[in-house]
């Protein structure tokens, strides 16, 4: 049994490390409902690995962070997809996210035990820059409901996922944290150098 664990840890981590371009940001207009906003995130490299970061993190501090964390980061992540709705712009938001990647990275290879207030304070600002790329993607004659629907559900599955590593057991827990962190690592190494 602990044998197939540990080759499944190295399939996981072998795809987690594989080179995937950044397709979750298609341009204006490309996105339409529900279905598109829930694949949304799992298109782009970058939206996938903060996200599985944020369950890992949670996982990690333990407590009402397994909760308050992942929640602290959908709830931003709306407000920061209502920005451009509201005539909100912010400067360089691709810069942001290559940043909130990078510091993902780090704080799940590190295992920070942040106190649960800072955290999800620092969950919520990488959350921000997500929700509005999100929202950058939206067409005039997209239903903004339930495209913003489609991808917190999705976000939500990819926070569940960081956090079922750690259900699993320590050592799928340690690889994915090792396989995650070194794929953030790569990823926003490649987004911030403009490759």
């Amino acid at each position: 049994m602990m044998i197939n664990n540990k080759y499944t840890v190295m399939l996981v981590a072998s795809i987690l490390l594989l080179p995937i371009p950044a397709f979750a940001h298609l341009g204006i207009g490309a996105d339409h409902g529900f279905g598109e906003g829930f694949i949304h995130p799992l298109l782009g490299p970058d939206h996938l690995l903060v996200m599985i970061a944020v369950g890992l993190w949670a996982f990690g501090l333990g407590g009402r962070a397994r909760w308050l964390l992942p929640l602290s980061f959908l709830s931003a992540m709306a407000i920061g997809a209502g920005l451009p709705f509201a005539g909100i712009s912010v400067a360089s938001p691709e810069l942001w996210v290559a940043l909130s990647v990078l510091i993902s990275g780090f704080i799940v290879l590190r295992d920070w035990r942040l106190a649960l207030t800072p955290a999800c304070f620092v969950a919520a600002l990488f959350a921000l820059s997500h929700g509005y790329v999100h929202a950058l993607e939206i067409g005039p004659d997209a239903d903004r409901t339930r495209y913003a629907l489609g991808f917190l559900l999705s976000t939500s599955t990819l926070h569940g996922i960081g956090l079922a590593a750690g259900l699993l057991s320590p050592v799928i827990f340690k690889w994915t944290r090792t396989a995650v962190a070194i794929s953030c690592a790569a990823i926003s190494l490649t987004l911030l150098l403009g490759a």
